[in-house]
């Protein structure tokens, strides 16, 4: 998503370092492109995660991309959240997100494809555009985000294991729209975690609230 920094803290790199090892050999046996999800609640640290997986791949000389599960919301950023407060159906993995769309570049990737073309969304116009992605080279693809951990075209799951209180810091940090200071969303967070509870379940990789790495398969 146009407009969002990432920044790696040791935590996360850490993190990466653990999980990595564990499965460079199926990455590097797998005749196809590998693919690896970063699920979690929130500002639970993802895209920080995908990224820092991505890094600790090039130690390895392996190229892969990271697609942010943001860019793959119906509607941008400001849009999405007067269609939540509008509409209290509007809210989940089946509802506002092309989990679909996400799938289909996954599938594309697998399947050998030169490039894909995804959304991407501008946080500070509030606007989606198409974006076309060179593959080349590339050996891993990663998609973080809330719902990943639903996506079927998956070698690797990693899931987050930090709730809202948990993540209430780095929310701080990054503070969008004011998020922190507002009800709505509070309530918002507290209804997502219900949703993602049970995705802990899919996970090969569980990254505690201490960032601990559990190996779960």
């Amino acid at each position: 998503m146009k407009g969002d920094i990432i920044v790696l803290e040791e935590h996360h790199k850490q993190a990466a370092a653990k999980i990595v090892p564990e499965i460079i050999e199926k990455i590097k046996n797998k005749a196809t492109r590998y693919t690896i999800t970063v699920a979690g609640e929130s500002g639970s640290g993802k895209s920080e995660t995908g990224k820092a997986i991505a890094d600790e791949l090039v130690k390895y000389d392996i190229k892969s991309i990271l697609l942010g599960q943001d860019d793959y919301f119906i509607l941008p950023p400001k849009s999405n959240d007067a269609k939540r407060r509008e509409d209290s159906e509007w809210l989940g993995p089946h509802v506002e997100v092309k989990l679909d769309v996400l799938e289909g570049n996954l599938k594309d990737a697998i399947n050998g494809a030169a490039a894909i073309t995804k959304p991407l969304v501008d946080y500070d116009n509030n606007s989606v555009e198409d974006e076309k992605i060179s593959l080349e080279g590339i050996k891993v693809v990663i998609a973080e985000g809330t719902y990943t951990s639903l996506l079927k075209n998956v070698d690797t799951k990693v899931f987050i294991a930090r709730n809202r209180l948990d993540t209430l810091e780095h929310r701080q940090k990054r503070n969008r729209g004011n998020e922190v200071n507002d009800p709505f969303i509070e309530q918002i967070l507290i209804t997502e975690h219900k949703i993602i509870a049970g995705h802990k379940q899919l996970a090969d990789f569980v990254i505690t609230k201490e960032y601990d790495v559990i190996i779960v398969k």
